[in-house]
């Protein structure tokens, strides 16, 4: 199944360009092959299959509402399964993207010297493989605002931007994470240890009211933070008590804070990209 994927991929990216039209049709052709390949062989061989993409959070959730509800539900906190469930789906989506972008340019470095098309389609394409997952998992979410019935608020549509700004710290992150692999391999172990510090510095598995109102502040710098936090409380309560980015931190202009930084990290990771990308192949 393998040998055949990569067949198609390699008769995709190998296929004629004409003109700046079907230049953009064929590059989304490319990460369209590229990202259904890679969620295909991701469960290749596995009894389960597609299902483990329902199971990992739903385990994950099960262990850590069953440690934390108790001690939430002292503190009267609403809904935390709700909190505690939005939390792990969109952590799963930002790690699994991420530490699958991270190797992508050196398992393809065999496409990358036979074949000429634009290399950061290969990270971004594994990316989209996550959004396969996360897509499914959505449904699990929903499933359990329904079982909280949360009433559906117009509000609600601006989770749309923020997912959207989720992916573009995602696509930010894993680019310059693939790009620093090629070189350094040492990359996997200390992005392993990162995202360690990071998933329990984010607040993912408890109230971030359990942080002290600096440890909050500082929480909310990093993007991923802000848009966790964002998302609950629009699902939740709007004008509930949950931190998120308030005057109350950052002055008026501080929700733009981790925006700004998510189109900085993309701008830099675009800027690391072209200028390593034509080693490639002589380093993979």
């Amino acid at each position: 199944m393998a040998g055949a994927s990569l067949g198609v991929v390699e008769e995709s990216l190998a296929s004629p360009v004409f003109g700046t039209r079907h230049e953009v049709r064929h590059v989304l052709r490319i990460l369209h092959v590229l990202a259904t390949v890679e969620f295909k062989l991701k469960y290749s061989g596995s009894n389960l299959g597609y299902v483990w993409t329902v199971i990992k959070p739903l385990v994950l959730f099960s262990v850590m509402y069953e440690v934390f509800s108790h001690i939430v539900s002292l503190a009267g906190f609403p809904h935390f399964s709700v909190y505690l469930l939005v939390g792990v789906v969109l952590w799963l989506f930002f790690i699994d993207a991420t530490n699958m972008a991270m190797p992508s340019i050196v398992l393809r470095g065999s496409l990358l010297r036979k074949l000429s098309f634009p290399r950061l389609v290969v990270p971004v394409s594994v990316t989209l493989t996550s959004v396969f997952s996360f897509a499914v998992n959505l449904i699990v979410v929903v499933l359990f605002v329904v079982g909280a019935r949360l009433t559906p608020r117009l509000e609600w549509l601006l989770l749309i931007p923020l997912v959207v700004q989720l992916y573009v710290f995602i696509v930010a992150v894993g680019i310059i994470l693939a790009t620093m692999f090629v070189r350094f391999r040492d990359v996997g172990q200390v992005w392993e240890l990162a995202s360690q510090l990071l998933f329990y510095g984010c607040a993912v598995m408890y109230p971030m009211q359990f942080l002290p109102t600096w440890g909050q502040g500082l929480a909310l710098l990093f993007p991923f933070t802000q848009i966790m936090q964002d998302v609950r409380v629009l699902l939740i309560n709007p004008s509930s008590s949950f931190p998120t980015f308030t005057p109350y931190f950052f002055g008026a202009a501080g929700r733009l804070i981790p925006i700004a930084f998510t189109l900085l990290l993309l701008g830099y990771a675009l800027h690391l990209f072209r200028r390593e990308a034509p080693h490639f192949p002589e380093l993979v």
